[in-house]
């Protein structure tokens, strides 16, 4: 059971990744079809990532409330109905409408099963469990582009969405047979008044940025949006002081583990967010490929990732957290820099052996910084913690999505309308840049921080224990808490 449940749990995000990877890879013929642009439909992509930061935050009071096997399972059937809903969908509206419950779906169905991963691993063998829920995930991926890109060229876009019907069926009946069960638990009621807050704060900052710039709307409507998001966020902050019990537990962030976690991790995922809708884009616009080849050349980042995920538990043992996701987060942002010196000319041998690098460095910061997360939050806690972790790479992803697509609308503005190649190396350097001050965040860790988690003994430590002999190995203290 150590490797069936997560792998269970993964075809939620087998759904997931391989539904966002297909759309990035087939926006320009979505986009010719419904008849808009490519810039524009990003909004679809960003309508996804505010249903989940809408509704992430009540999946741990739902999973508690109703049990967690009893939410997954629903939530994969809600997802699997809003791919149907894409595929038939012939306006922008009607296909931001149709992302916006896939969105709902999805944020019950990964932090929901990841909650249950949490509860039914011990810690110790936490990264191991980390890495194999996401491996398979990684396929959606790899099978992505390419599948996307040759149903795109050859076939109908259309057919890309009906491909999560028969995986969503298999998820409701693998978790059926073999996740166990959870009973709920009493929960205090819903915390409303914090649901609506947290919604709007959430919703309007990325539909705002998003929107600001979209010829389609005035910048007034953009502007306004993330006003009344910045606003939201503020009363949320003051109702969560007075609120014993709120939707989103802030006071997780006394602990100095977790925040580095939560904050250090949702900055490099702004620029993560980003490359999936900056690279195809490129390849297609500035270098004139189809679909498929633009696919065929992408897909090489989920077979980095899953290389590495076989050595991910060993390195971090090996290394400890602190000086893994530090390195980690600036060599991955090189990684996505040089994506800014792709030029046509640039032979493709070079471009997928940087491509695949990337992978590598990326998968194994996921990881570490996913399961760094729970390192110092008891078991009871973990339906408090799922939430906040969640909400927080949704919300940085969209945010690296809405910071792509304002980078390449200013400089499209700048050269008279035209979206060059130069646009989109700029848009590279600057996520780049945004995603290598995560390093920061690690910094202030212990060295032997997470290590209940990774199994790693600073050096230290390891020479008390030479020094003690006979008298057995001395225990590292634990990370001190922030006060």
């Amino acid at each position: 059971m150590q490797r069936t449940v997560p792998l269970i749990l993964a075809v939620a995000l087998f759904m997931e990744n391989m539904d966002s990877t297909v759309i990035a890879t087939s926006l320009p013929a979505i986009a010719k079809d419904i008849e808009t642009s490519p810039i524009a439909l990003k909004l679809a992509l960003t309508a996804y990532l505010v249903s989940l930061a809408i509704f992430i935050p009540i999946s741990g009071w739902m999973a508690d409330r109703y049990g967690a096997k009893n939410i997954f399972r629903a939530a994969i059937a809600v997802f699997v109905v809003g791919s149907v809903a894409c595929a038939v969908s012939n306006s922008l509206e009607a296909f931001v409408g149709a992302r916006f419950l896939q969105g709902m779906g999805g944020a019950m169905m990964t932090p929901v099963g990841r909650l249950v991963l949490v509860r039914s691993t011990p810690k110790s063998d936490l990264v191991a469990a980390m890495s194999w829920l996401t491996i398979p995930a990684l396929v959606g991926p790899l099978v992505g582009p390419p599948v996307g890109g040759f149903i795109t060229t050859y076939l109908s876009w259309h057919w890309i969405f009906l491909i999560n019907v028969p995986i969503g069926i298999l998820g409701i009946l693998l978790a059926t047979r073999f996740l166990p069960a959870f009973e709920p638990v009493i929960t205090a009621p819903l915390d409303f008044r914090g649901f609506v807050l947290s919604g709007l704060a959430a919703s309007g900052v990325v539909f705002g940025l998003s929107v600001v710039s979209l010829p389609a709307l005035p910048p007034a409507v953009g502007l306004g949006a993330v006003v009344l998001g910045i606003i939201s966020g503020l009363l949320y902050f003051a109702h969560a002081r007075r609120k014993e019990k709120p939707l989103l537990a802030l006071d997780l962030f006394r602990n100095q583990v977790f925040r580095a976690s939560v904050l250090g991790g949702g900055l490099f995922r702004i620029g993560i967010g980003a490359v999936p809708f900056l690279l195809p884009l490129m390849f297609q616009l500035a270098f004139g490929l189809t679909p498929f080849e633009s696919g065929m050349i992408t897909f090489v980042t989920a077979i980095g990732a899953i290389g590495m995920k076989f050595v991910t538990t060993w390195i971090f043992r090996t290394v400890g957290f602190r000086r893994v996701l530090i390195g980690g987060s600036l060599v991955a942002a090189l990684s996505i820099a040089v994506n800014g010196f792709f030029t046509p000319q640039t032979p493709y041998l070079v471009i997928i052996a940087v491509i695949l690098a990337g992978g590598f460095i990326r998968s194994m910061f996921f990881t570490g910084v996913n399961a760094l997360a729970y390192a110092d939050i008891p078991p009871e806690e973990t339906s408090r913690a799922t939430p906040i972790t969640a909400v927080a790479q949704q919300l940085c992803i969209a945010l690296g999505v809405a910071l792509a697509g304002g980078i390449l609308e200013v400089q499209a503005s700048l050269s008279g309308g035209v979206l060059t190649l130069g646009a989109f190396h700029v848009a590279f350097f600057i996520v780049a840049a945004v995603s290598a001050s995560a390093c920061f965040s690690f910094y202030r860790l212990t060295p032997d921080a997470g290590n209940s988690v990774s199994g790693y003994r600073a050096p230290s430590i390891k020479a008390m224990d030479a020094q003690a002999g006979d008298r057995g190995p001395v225990t590292a203290p634990p990370a001190p808490r922030a006060p």
